[in-house]
């Protein structure tokens, strides 16, 4: 069943610019679908990452995962990893499971599912193709203060602040 509704905007085109960097996965083709391991009943898992060429001055990261084409007028929230130190530049297949090993002091958010780790891909069976962007930001402070319960509006709303950029993969999936 498809819930007809015009194809959503990039969301990052509607912040304010800040310099792109570098990011690949394993996992993640940019424009492709998504592996069955990124899909929320075949999988359910996080996706490797690696990122380079960040801005001089990063101090942390935060990495989410939105898809904008959820139908809802604020998208769906899937992936929300907050305070990984600077010094990490690759993340593993699998780290956003609850209660997996992250580096340093950095934590997961509650996603729109209401759970604290990665929520695989889900739309409506039949629906339009969805983008899941899977982003890591450049944070210009150790810590972009919040905590583990901060819903992902709160940890954009911070982002606003402190990116200095922002490294993209688009990913899809159609149900």
């Amino acid at each position: 069943m498809s819930i007809e509704r015009p194809v959503h905007p990039d969301p990052y085109t509607l912040l304010p610019p800040v310099p792109a960097f570098t990011v690949t996965s394993d996992d993640v083709s940019d424009g492709s679908p998504l592996k069955d391991d990124q899909v929320g009943a075949l999988g359910n898992t996080s996706p490797q990452l690696s990122w380079s060429d960040v801005p001089e001055g990063t101090q942390s990261f935060t990495i989410t995962c939105f898809d904008p084409d959820a139908p809802t007028p604020s998208g769906f929230w899937h992936w929300v990893l907050v305070d990984v130190p600077a010094d990490v530049t690759s993340l593993a297949a699998g780290i956003g499971t609850a209660g997996g090993a992250l580096p340093g002091d950095a934590f997961m958010c509650r996603n729109d599912t209401g759970s604290k780790d990665f929520a695989g891909a889900a739309p409506p069976e039949g629906d339009q193709v969805h983008r899941y962007y899977f982003v890591v930001h450049a944070v210009k402070e150790p810590a972009l203060g919040v905590d583990s319960d901060a819903s992902p509006a709160v940890v954009s709303f911070n982002l606003a602040f402190k990116t200095l950029g922002r490294a993209v993969v688009v990913g899809t999936y159609q149900h």
